[in-house]
């Protein structure tokens, strides 16, 4: 469900767009917004409603562990995009789950056309961290299509 209106997009998004996300801003082409849900002094599952204006992904990325973590992303407003490195872009939409396992390299975001919301789950796990990589280049984005 494509939605480039930001009001309509707000209508949509129920856990709500948050602030702008600017301790991370430099892993991201365009603008990202971030809500956490959970807090991490209480819970050792951190969740945060995670959205990007349209245009806006975030670079590749791996996320590290010696045991268990990953990600799993919850797809609830808008329409975006999913890409492993070596494969094929996979076209987002609300209801959408994607479970990333560990060590693999990836980027999403939101298509060129509309805003895109996902709750993002870090899975717990030992030694977590994450290796932010290059963007995804202009041309590379653009050549989505969906």
């Amino acid at each position: 469900m494509k939605i480039i209106d930001k009001t309509e997009f707000a209508k949509a998004d129920i856990f709500g767009v948050g602030e702008p996300n600017t301790s991370y801003a430099n892993y991201f082409v365009g603008n990202s917004f971030l809500k956490p849900l959970t807090d991490s002094a209480n819970t050792s599952l951190f969740l945060a409603n995670v959205t990007f204006e349209p245009g806006c992904r975030n670079n590749w990325h791996i996320h590290h562990a010696s045991e268990g973590g990953g990600q799993i992303l919850l797809c609830t407003a808008g329409s975006g995009w999913y890409q492993e490195q070596g494969k094929k872009a996979i076209s987002l939409q609300p209801g959408f789950v994607i479970v990333i396992p560990p060590e693999v390299k990836h980027w999403h975001g939101a298509k060129a056309d509309s805003w895109f919301s996902h709750i993002a789950i870090e899975v717990p796990g030992e030694d977590l961290r994450n290796e932010w990589c290059e963007p995804v280049s202009e041309q590379e984005y653009q050549l989505l299509k969906g």
